[in-house]
């Protein structure tokens, strides 16, 4: 196996030959708050990378993968950062599904779904949120119904990233009537291009729609389309979250470094820079910053009960009060919009919001801290 100061310098020298041409005009671009921008094209790039043998590198050989370890996976998406590549549009087959198939699908649903993800022809959305069912996922009310060789699928979920441009979705579904809370759920692979499906954008605060709702009215899948067991979905669902954990987290904090440095730029150049108190606060978030990475770094290779809530807590809270102090260097002139447009330190400040919330908010992270990790009573449910 490659050296990972090798694969590295690899990586760091492929992209500076091909992030060029079209592609230059590509970085910076997506990401959390700003999918919307140029996703063809970045998904154009998403397919250069694929066939440089550059995506899945995690994956096991046999699979289409690299079988590359953590350390080159950090490597990767920290040069990945560096660089300013765009954002990439294949997180949810890359990073969730396609793993959750290797540990969890049968030899024909790896066959037909891994290399559509591998070559960035098939992109994925996640149905697990629900209007009575977000942080709290083991109230899932949308159902499923075997009749036949198809399940039968009827309910809702929200809060679907990306489902307007994927093709498919996994969805947990309760598969079994009368069933309640964790026992009873089916992970299920569901087509999105059906007239049972119908998928409405959600307008977010900064007007654009990377989040949907997906309505499943007598939507159909194939029977051989479960992932585990009928009813054992909890296990496969809890299973793929366990690699939502993980090495892009390094590279998101290279990002969220140029956007600090960026940020004490600004301050400089309009004078906000000489406020102690907004000296005081850039310098706290830097440390911060460094707290996160040196987290992150520490608990890389360890799994432990609470550390994936942890890690959400530092980088959601930090990233939220980032956009505060931005709209605090700005002064009067974050409140005004030039050419009806937010520039992006108001895009960063109002997306940066839902940090909190999405992907499991505060309260629940701390809740599992509190009760999992310290042993505490169980919050008391009025």
């Amino acid at each position: 196996m490659i050296e990972v100061e090798d694969f590295r310098a690899e990586v760091r020298q492929w992209l500076a030959d091909n992030l060029v041409g079209e592609y230059a005009a590509l970085k910076g671009l997506g990401g959390p708050g700003r999918e919307h921008e140029a996703f063809e094209e970045r998904r154009a790039w998403n397919q250069h990378l694929a066939a440089a043998g550059l995506t899945c590198l995690g994956w096991p050989e046999e699979h289409g993968g690299r079988g590359l370890t953590v350390a080159h996976r950090v490597a990767f998406y920290e040069e990945y950062a560096k660089a300013d590549a765009p954002d990439k549009v294949n997180h949810f087959g890359e990073e969730l599904l396609g793993p959750t198939l290797i540990a969890y699908g049968t030899p024909e649903q790896q066959q037909r779904f891994l290399p559509g993800i591998l070559d960035v022809t098939e992109l994925w959305s996640q149905g697990y949120s629900e209007p009575g069912a977000g942080s709290d996922l083991a109230n899932v009310s949308t159902s499923a119904e075997l009749v036949g060789d198809e399940w039968v699928i009827n309910g809702q979920k929200v809060w679907t990233s990306l489902a307007h441009w994927a093709q498919w979705c996994f969805v947990v579904a309760r598969s079994e009537k009368g069933s309640k809370r964790h026992a009873g759920l089916s992970f299920l692979l569901v087509p999105l291009d059906q007239p049972g499906v119908q998928i409405r954008p959600i307008i977010q605060l900064t007007g654009d729609s990377e989040f949907n709702e997906v309505f499943f009215e007598d939507a159909h899948t194939e029977a051989s389309l479960v992932v585990g067991e009928p009813g054992d979905g909890w296990r496969v669902a809890m299973g793929l979250l366990t690699f939502e954990r993980g090495v892009s987290t390094l590279g998101q904090q290279i990002r969220y470094a140029r956007e600090h440095s960026n940020l004490v730029e600004l301050a400089e150049r309009t004078g906000a820079a000489d406020d102690p108190l907004i000296r005081e606060r850039l310098t706290r978030s830097w440390t911060g910053l460094k707290a996160m990475r040196s987290y992150s770094l520490a608990t890389m290779d360890v799994e432990q009960p609470g550390q994936d809530n942890v890690s959400k807590l530092l980088w959601a809270n930090w990233h939220r009060e980032l956009g505060e102090i931005a709209m605090d260097v700005q002064g009067m002139a974050g409140l005004t919009l030039d050419n009806q447009e937010f520039d992006e330190w108001q895009r960063l400040y109002l997306f940066s919001r839902s940090d909190t919330i999405y992907g499991g908010s505060n309260e629940i992270q701390r809740n599992i801290i509190a009760e999992r990790v310290l042993g505490l009573p169980r919050e008391v449910k009025g």
